[in-house]
């Protein structure tokens, strides 16, 4: 629906529109399919976490600006990472919360860009920090500019280290640069027989070694 931007009305109806759009950036399938696993998603996990109707969000309409590879034709907002500050038992956190529904929850320029600016905030305003991990490592469609936001990440993580609380919490697989930054935080709490780190998949194992491993033996909570 196209709505009149010379009106008022017209501009609160187009931002609401956008707002709904970047609440549910995911297709109904998708959601569905996450729930019927027992999961929340990013934003489920987020409003859980926090205290009723404390979390203000950050950056909800940022899209990512790559067009190789038909990217062009589908830019979710949010670009699959949740941000934004909140309370815990009244006490002030930053969280970024990683959504699996919007490309496999893989990394982009735009979505570490927003990560980044969390971890700045958390640090100048002397927050902890909780990230809210699951995701399969770099968009490869964005090529380098995936690595070099892993990087800054990382960065922020040892910048960040000994002055706030850095806490990551593992809700399903995370591999390869998904791993690297929980790996840098204080605190890394996982779920049994649901949250697995890895820098690789048992697939490639399988391929350059011959070796048959699980995903909850290469990286389970218990391993």
């Amino acid at each position: 629906m196209e709505f009149d931007l010379h009106t008022t009305s017209g501009k609160l109806a187009d931002l609401e529109r956008r707002d709904e759009q970047a609440k549910h950036p995911a297709s109904e399938a998708a959601v569905a399919k996450l729930h019927a696993r027992g999961k929340m998603t990013a934003r489920e996990r987020v409003l859980a976490l926090l205290d009723e109707d404390s979390f203000t969000e950050l950056d909800e309409f940022a899209r990512h600006r790559t067009t190789a590879f038909g990217m062009d034709a589908k830019r979710p907002y949010t670009d699959g990472v949740i941000t934004g500050f909140g309370t815990i038992d009244g006490r002030n956190v930053a969280v970024f919360s990683q959504d699996v529904t919007i490309f496999g929850g893989a990394l982009g320029e735009v979505y570490g860009e927003k990560i980044c600016k969390v971890m700045d905030l958390a640090l100048r305003t002397g927050v902890p920090v909780i990230g809210l991990v699951e995701g399969g490592g770099a968009r490869i469609q964005e090529g380098v500019v995936s690595l070099g936001l892993y990087a800054e990440i990382f960065k922020r993580n040892t910048h960040a280290s000994g002055v706030i609380p850095q806490i990551s919490v593992i809700l399903g697989a995370a591999a390869g640069g998904h791993v690297y930054s929980p790996a840098l935080t204080d605190f890394v709490v996982m779920v049994d027989q649901t949250s697995q780190m890895f820098i690789t998949g048992p697939d490639v194992i399988r391929t350059v070694t011959g070796e048959e491993v699980t995903m909850e033996e290469l990286g389970g909570a218990r391993t």
